[in-house]
């Protein structure tokens, strides 16, 4: 099964964080990744920038961001294949995100397969 990995931090606090740490946890992430990739269930996946830089849809119009709903806002995601959402959640709690913020699992609605 697909399943999506969405993953929610305080982009002000990377913002304001020193160089040393954000290459600390840009590190993590590489790891991640590469286990992602070695273990076979990598899909895709990529960070976004600042909400401030996106724009929102509606019948009703455009929204700039930032859209500060929340303390945390969605900073990146990665798509996975894996055998069922046990694994999903394994992966997921492996994430440095799900130690920073959180990560939303959620299945891939499969249409028409």
């Amino acid at each position: 099964m697909k399943y999506q990995f969405l993953l929610y931090n305080d982009e002000d606090e990377w913002e304001n964080m020193e160089d040393a740490k954000k290459n600390d946890i840009y590190g993590a992430y590489m790891a991640y990744t590469d286990a992602l990739k070695n273990a076979g269930v990598h899909i895709s996946g990529a960070p976004l920038t600042h909400s401030r830089d996106g724009k929102r849809v509606r019948a009703d119009g455009v929204q700039d961001g930032p859209f500060a709903d929340g303390k945390e806002q969605l900073g990146g995601f990665y798509l996975v294949e894996v055998k069922d959402l046990d694994e999903a959640l394994e992966w997921a709690a492996r994430c440095p995100c799900a130690s920073m913020g959180h990560v939303e699992v959620r299945p891939i609605w499969a249409i028409g397969e």
